[in-house]
């Protein structure tokens, strides 16, 4: 038969197959899949947007950038209304954001805040521009209960925003804890 088929030896090992070729062995150290073979990912992901409109922020301070649009959210561990992003999957999760500022500024800091406080800068332009987008990622880890992110910019501007393709926030789980 070329249908699934699994098998098993006294040594514990399962494995399964398909048309006589094996896709992956279950032992006790876990599930190995064959060179080639990939196990899709249902972790939890997300992607949020902007409205289009703009958000006042705080000059030269840490302000959280709203991103109120839901794209997609696999999970409904995306809060919209705050642009939080919460978890329910213990692992390591790539993080990615997007801003548009319009008018000069010397220096912008997107940054990634975990649980309310400044875990990292995914990026610092210290160069004098005037409209730009500053965008950046960074992998974290999320006990899949209470830890929680979002993105934050510091910058002289008191205004940012733009339409949804210029500010962006977004994540998915990359591997299980």
């Amino acid at each position: 038969s070329d249908g699934l088929k699994l098998t098993s030896d006294t040594s514990g090992e399962i494995q399964l197959q398909s048309a006589g070729t094996t896709i992956a062995t279950v032992d006790s150290t876990g599930i190995t899949m064959a060179s080639g073979k990939l196990i899709a990912s249902t972790g939890p992901a997300f992607r949020a947007t902007a409205d289009g409109s703009a958000q006042t922020i705080s000059a030269s301070t840490y302000t959280k950038i709203l991103y109120p649009t839901e794209v997609f959210d696999t999970n409904s561990d995306y809060d919209a209304a705050t642009s939080v992003f919460t978890p329910t999957v213990a692992g390591y999760y790539q993080v990615s954001g997007n801003i548009y500022i319009a008018g000069s500024q010397s220096r912008t800091i997107l940054a990634l805040f975990k649980n309310g406080a400044l875990y990292n800068y995914m990026s610092d332009t210290s160069v004098a521009m005037t409209n730009f987008t500053n965008s950046g990622s960074d992998l974290v880890e999320m006990n899949g209960t209470t830890d929680n992110i979002a993105v934050y910019v510091y910058t002289s501007q008191t205004s940012i925003g733009g339409p949804a393709t210029r500010l962006w926030f977004s994540a998915h789980l990359a591997r299980v804890a």
